[in-house]
């Protein structure tokens, strides 16, 4: 590196692949990671290089057929005792020594509990930039418009996220340094149709594990039973907002729902309320869905609400308040009080399902 701290293009150079940090709990690889092999595979299209798994656990090489199926041509499997569990040091130790080691161009790691404790740890381990909650990942050219005495460097990873609250898009360039990280919100990208009987190299690296003060000790491990159920999962769900008025209200989303087989969410101002559990919110700070419909009611659509459903094929918002930014990203829109409109659709979709 120079001065600058940024690497000189001969550095540069040495990086090469698209690479994905597979999270798995408990042998189980969570679906973040083949969402992001999906956008790591349009990625390494447009470099015309590969895609590269990363596997972190212990006795998790059962679980790399999985990967090769959901797009990945490598796996780099390092697997140890001291990696069943979750922790931040072993956990780091290990994905900084492959990005040492192999020289990624790009590294991507899903924004989960996991993903948000590791990616600022080794970003700064391997002297990096991470840009956080990206939701549009592209190759492309940086500074996006030529800038005069400036040199305008090319395929450039470009990641855009929310920035100020999620008032504006701010598109993020890490044009000197190497590997380009983000991390990217589950639910925002989309996993490839599996490739039956697909193959990947795999590639066994063991950097050495030895425990230190940093490794934290696991004393207990307590598993919290939630009978909740996944709204990323959902076909169709109905969402209340502050508008629903109160937590027994939400029995006309649960009507509404039963009647259509689908699932009821909510938005941020339900949660802060205490109506429904943090796990059914949907936005920025809750979950991205895309279902095929989603159903806003009494939801006035801030964006912050919005980034996290505006992916949904259908919406059908229904709000009191003609002028509520819903309705701009709203497919069909009813003006009205809902507590007379929702149990009329139930009904009347009872009356269709007959």
């Amino acid at each position: 590196m120079n001065e600058m701290g940024a690497m000189n293009a001969e550095d540069l150079e040495k990086y090469k692949g698209v690479y994905v940090f597979a999270q798995q709990v408990d042998n189980e690889l969570s679906g973040i990671a083949f969402e992001l092999l999906g956008k790591a595979k349009d990625l390494a299209a447009d470099l015309s290089t590969d895609v590269t798994a990363v596997l972190i656990g212990s006795d998790v090489k059962g679980l790399v057929d999985q990967l090769a199926e959901y797009g990945a041509d490598k796996v780099i499997v390092v697997d140890d005792p001291e990696l069943k569990n979750y922790r931040t040091e072993p956990y780091a130790h290990a994905l900084a020594s492959v990005i040492n080691e192999y020289k990624p161009e790009i590294m991507l790691v899903g924004a989960t509990a996991i993903g948000r404790d590791l990616g600022p740890i080794v970003s700064a381990r391997v002297a990096t930039g991470l840009t956080a909650d990206c939701t549009v990942l592209e190759i492309g050219d940086f500074p996006l418009n030529p800038i005069p005495g400036k040199e305008q460097k090319h395929n450039q990873l470009l990641m855009t996220r929310p920035a100020f609250g999620g008032n504006t898009i701010a598109t993020i360039a890490c044009p000197d340094n190497r590997p380009q990280m983000a991390t990217v919100r589950p639910g925002v990208m989309q996993k490839i149709a599996p490739i039956a009987g697909a193959k990947a190299e795999v590639i066994e690296y063991n950097p050495g594990f030895t425990p230190n003060d940093k490794y934290v000790e696991i004393l207990e491990i307590v598993k919290e039973l939630n009978d909740t159920v996944d709204i990323q999962e959902a076909k169709i769900l109905v969402s209340g907002g502050r508008g629903v008025g109160s937590k027994e209200n939400f029995q006309l989303l649960e009507d509404l729902a039963a009647a259509i087989g689908g699932t009821v969410s909510c938005s941020r101002a339900v949660v802060d309320n205490g109506w429904l559990p943090k796990e059914l919110q949907v936005g920025q700070t809750g979950k991205t869905v895309r279902p095929n419909v989603y159903f806003a009611i009494g939801i006035s659509g801030a964006i912050q609400h919005t980034a996290g459903m505006e992916e949904s094929d259908i919406i059908v918002a229904i709000n009191k308040d003609e002028t509520a930014p819903i309705f701009d990203v709203a497919d069909y829109g009813v003006v009205g009080d809902l507590n007379k409109i929702v149990p009329k659709l139930t009904e009347a979709l009872k009356n269709y399902a007959k």
